[in-house]
């Protein structure tokens, strides 16, 4: 008879590790932390001979409500729209646009310079430059003897 070795919470840690995997790359959902957003803004990002320009739709939010971080190479853009437009009539309510927390995180390439990276929106649209880092030229090195 071979030995068992029970594993109380095997099941559970693959359950776990499935879900991670399910969710990973969704808008809206931080597998690492279980964070949850109400809702991911749409965004465009282009890359340029010197530069990345990350584009992101938030209609409605205010630019002091947007907080942009770079940490260990991941970019992530965090903020709030208010709820607004409330239409009551006969005990109903419509209520069309989503409010409430959003963010999205980006692993950026070795390439992107974090010191420079500079972020302005305007008419609803968050624009953010993350500039490349100029090619480091590869250098002889003289060995003396």
């Amino acid at each position: 008879m071979s030995p068992y070795r029970r594993r109380p919470w095997g099941l559970m840690n693959q359950l776990q590790n499935e879900l991670n995997t399910i969710f990973d790359g969704v808008p809206g959902y931080e597998s690492e932390t279980g964070e949850v957003s109400d809702w991911a803004p749409a965004v465009d990002i282009r890359e340029e001979q010197d530069r990345f320009i990350l584009h992101a739709d938030v209609p409605g939010v205010d630019p002091n409500d947007i907080e942009i971080t770079m940490e260990n190479g991941t970019l992530t853009i965090r903020g709030q729209r208010t709820e607004e437009n409330k239409e009551e009539r006969n005990g109903y309510r419509r209520v069309e646009r989503v409010s409430g927390q959003f963010f999205r995180r980006f692993v950026l390439p070795d390439s992107a310079d974090a010191d420079k990276i500079s972020a302005e929106s305007r008419n609803g649209v968050l624009e953010v430059v993350i500039p490349k880092q100029e090619k480091v030229q590869p250098r002889r090195i003289q060995v003396k003897g």
